[in-house]
This record gives C-alpha cells, sequence and structure tokens, in this order.
C-alpha cells in the first residue's frame, strides 16, 4: 500500500516502523494521516514476521497536533468505512455531524491501537502537543529525547482537552489538572519519574536506543507478548479507563456543542490563538535559558 503522509518500513527482522512524515507542518494530523496510521498498523498485524511496530516521526518535532487547517464540509471524504457504526451521521450539520467525526476518528483510533496485539514502541523528539499525545499514549512503551515535552492545552480551545482522556492514569489526576487548566508541558524527564515514558536518550541516540529495545523485545514468542499486553491493558480497564475514556468524551462534545451554539464553530475562536502564543513566549524562554 502506498502512504502520503506516512512511511511503513522493516528497518530490522521482526520490527515494523510507521514513521510521521509531514515535518513542514510539524506533522500535524490530518484525517488522512490518522487513517494511514491505522492502515499501517493493520498491514503490521497481518504480518506473521513483524512482532514489534515502532512509531516515529520525521522533523524537529513529533507532532504538533490536530492539523486545525480543515473544512468541515469535506471532513467526510476523509472516512473509510472501517468502523461504519459510529461514522452514521458524518456530514450533517453542527454536533450531530461532528460526534461521529471524532468518535471514530479520534477515541476510536485510539482505541484500536491501545488494542493492538503486538507491542507498540513510540520513538519521541521534540514536542508533542495535544492530539500529538494521542499518538503516543495508547504505545505500550515511549523512548524519549532528552529535549521532548509533552502538553495538552486545549482547555482554552472551550473543551476537557483532547479526545482520548487517559490524562489521569498517563500523568496522575493532580498533575493532570494543573497541566489542563494551565496548558503548560512536561518536560521528559518528569514524565519518565512519573512513569509515562520508559527511557530518555540524547536526540541523536533516538532511533538507535529505540531499535534496540524493539529487537529485544522481539526476542520473545508473539503469543506471549499479546497475552502480556492483553493482562495489562485489562488491568487498566479494571481501574475504569475505557468508561472513564467514554464519560470524558460526551463532555468534550459538550464544550464543542457549546461553541457551535455561541460561536459557529467546533471551538472558542480565540483558543488556537492563545495557545500558539503561550507556545512560542516559552520557547523563546528556553531559548534565553540556554
Amino acid at each position: 500500500m502506498s502512504y502520503t503522509r506516512i512511511r511503513y518500513d522493516r528497518p530490522a527482522d521482526n520490527i515494523a516502523r510507521i514513521t510521521l512524515a509531514r515535518p513542514e507542518v510539524r506533522n500535524a494530523q490530518d484525517f488522512t494521516m490518522l487513517y494511514e496510521i491505522d492502515a499501517a498498523l493493520t498491514e503490521a498485524g497481518k504480518d506473521h514476521d513483524v512482532k514489534v511496530v515502532i512509531l516515529a516521526a520525521d522533523g524537529v518535532d513529533f507532532s504538533a497536533g490536530h492539523d486545525l487547517d480543515f473544512d468541515m464540509e469535506t471532513v467526510k471524504d476523509s472516512f473509510t468505512d472501517t468502523v461504519v457504526h459510529q461514522t452514521v451521521g458524518t456530514g450533517l450539520p453542527g454536533i450531530e455531524g461532528w460526534m461521529p467525526v471524532e468518535c471514530d476518528a479520534y477515541v476510536g483510533l485510539c482505541q484500536r491501537w491501545r488494542d493492538f496485539p503486538k507491542p507498540l514502541i513510540a520513538q519521541v523528539q521534540g514536542r508533542v502537543i495535544a492530539a500529538g499525545l494521542m499518538l503516543v499514549w495508547p504505545c505500550d512503551l515511549i523512548v524519549a529525547s532528552r529535549d521532548a515535552s509533552f502538553r495538552d492545552p486545549v482547555v482554552a480551545f472551550g473543551v476537557n482537552g483532547h479526545e482520548y482522556f487517559v490524562h489521569p492514569w498517563e500523568w496522575g489526576h493532580r498533575k493532570a489538572k494543573e497541566l489542563l487548566f494551565t496548558g503548560n508541558a512536561m518536560d521528559a524527564e518528569e514524565a519518565r519519574q512519573i512513569g509515562m515514558v520508559n527511557h530518555i536518550v540524547e536526540r541523536d541516540e533516538l532511533e538507535d536506543f529505540t531499535l534496540d529495545l524493539a529487537r529485544q523485545v522481539a526476542t520473545r514468542p508473539m503469543f506471549g507478548l499479546k497475552l502480556a499486553k492483553m493482562s495489562v491493558n485489562a488491568a487498566l480497564d479494571a481501574q475504569g479507563q475505557t468508561d472513564a475514556v467514554k464519560a470524558a468524551f460526551a463532555y468534550h462534545q459538550l464544550g464543542h456543542a457549546n461553541a457551535f451554539h455561541r460561536f459557529g464553530y467546533v471551538m472558542d475562536p480565540d483558543g488556537p490563538a492563545l495557545v500558539r502564543a503561550e507556545i512560542r513566549a516559552q520557547s523563546a524562554n528556553r531559548q534565553e535559558a540556554r
């Protein structure tokens, strides 16, 4: 299969790699990219020689989140019939048309990736913003460069956070509230200390380290890896993770409904400019500190 937003390769025996390939827009995700990732995972899943999949990215930053430069009237053209029952209603006006878009393309895909029956390793550098977290959090392991940072600033858009709301599990409930309320970033070292990130390495060592880790994982039998992953995910669900994601998604849609009512759009129109200004200011402060 040919791809336009990603690359798919086999860097070593038993290992597949999916690389986000839109560095010119800091790997902002449009619907085409998301469904290409899903198609590549399906390809890796069907290949019995693949035991481990790495998710990597070109460029300075892993992902700047959703590509906000879209036309709502053409959103439906980006959809496949992968999960037909969720996409029914796409293209209708207001929240009735927007909810199935996010149910399938965001929460639906993230849940599928979390439950993908082979280990996923995220190879992360630079900034991971909002929906960028929706790509790394479904992964089983995260290897980050020392300069990596993680933030979800979209409360500024008038919603509760990005759509795959596992923040309390990834950040802890109080830290999650702080980072959501402020839009501030968590650096790689703190992410490692709280258990969100498995390993931190220098950027020039990131690819080799991640590949070596994938090779180590791939020495285990595929069925054992699958059962171990299913067992840990079952423990997360015993804690209520999937039900909590569904509840938070409903609140997220309430935020969109409020925005549709007040502004005629899916979000508070002042939000993106506020977030961009904060990120630019914080980046400038870091440069001065160096």
